[in-house]
């Protein structure tokens, strides 16, 4: 008992922090999700929830954060592991190949904006190329090929992290398995996908949780780049929340905010139970 009373005065700071900083505040957006009104406080449940599924602003935002999800996630984690495998192996120029990619860890945001602002200008470096071969100009940012522009916005920012996670990940696999497996005349697919890929299951969870938050913040990007109300397929969860807040409608953002942690809680349990199950040999 006097132990457990030792470490509870230990731990009791980070609490209180946690307390006052997180638990506190979203039982607050709960509250508000519940009321019809910071003056009135009238509780109408659900009523707030079923408006904000009605709001065709909420739900263009959210269309949308789930496709950039969808397709920047995947290849996140992907391609991190490609990139991993090519720096395990020996290729030429390693030292430069690894330095390309761990650049942009180092770069502000707004420099990396700057940067795509240059190159995907509807008079920037991308359309100048165009032209040169013929081609009409495109106004990146203002077509069906915006969500494009970020995706390779946020592989570019994020794939030297991601990288270095799963270098990290692929020098703790055992050399004797591998050896093992060599002297059996195992290919080079097999020992990633029976051995490598196993032991690299937590890794791929961790990068993967990392890389879904990174996808919902990608707003910073966005916003630098369009600003409040970018091209329609641009219009992300934050910009309709930022908006929102803005107008001061606060029940349907605390609705909003706790239908977007509801669904990020349920993705990250079903990404838990897939790691779970696809490495619970490795673990035993």
């Amino acid at each position: 008992m006097q132990s457990f009373l030792q470490s509870l005065c230990f731990l009791s700071p980070s609490l209180l922090g946690v307390g006052i900083f997180f638990i506190v505040p979203f039982g607050v957006v709960v509250y508000y999700s519940l009321i019809d009104g910071v003056g009135s406080r009238n509780l109408v449940f659900l009523d707030n929830f079923i408006k904000i599924f009605h709001n065709s602003a909420f739900l263009m935002a959210a269309r949308n954060t789930l496709q950039f999800s969808i397709l920047a996630v995947p290849l996140a984690v992907v391609l991190a592991i490609v990139l991993a495998l090519m720096l395990e192996a020996r290729i030429p120029l390693k030292s430069q190949f690894r330095t390309f990619f761990l650049s942009p860890m180092m770069v502000p945001v707004a420099s990396v904006v700057l940067i795509w602002q240059v190159l995907f200008n509807y008079n920037g470096t991308i359309n100048e190329f165009l032209l040169l071969f013929g081609a009409d100009k495109i106004d990146w940012l203002q077509s069906d090929y915006c969500q494009i522009v970020v995706l390779i916005l946020f592989l570019w920012k994020n794939l030297g992290y991601n990288m270095i996670l799963f270098m990290a990940g692929l020098s703790n696999i055992p050399k004797e398995l591998l050896e093992v497996a060599d002297v059996e005349g195992a290919s080079e697919l097999y020992k990633f996908f029976a051995i490598k890929l196993r032991y690299l299951s937590p890794t791929v969870l961790f990068v993967t949780i990392l890389s879904l938050i990174n996808s919902f913040k990608v707003f910073r990007e966005v916003y630098l780049l369009t600003g409040d109300y970018p091209y329609e397929k641009l219009y992300m969860l934050q910009h309709f929340m930022n908006n929102t807040f803005r107008s001061l409608d606060y029940q349907k953002l605390s609705a909003a905010a706790v239908i977007m942690a509801i669904v990020m809680v349920v993705i990250i349990a079903l990404l838990f139970k897939a790691e779970d199950w696809f490495g619970k040999d490795v673990e035993g």
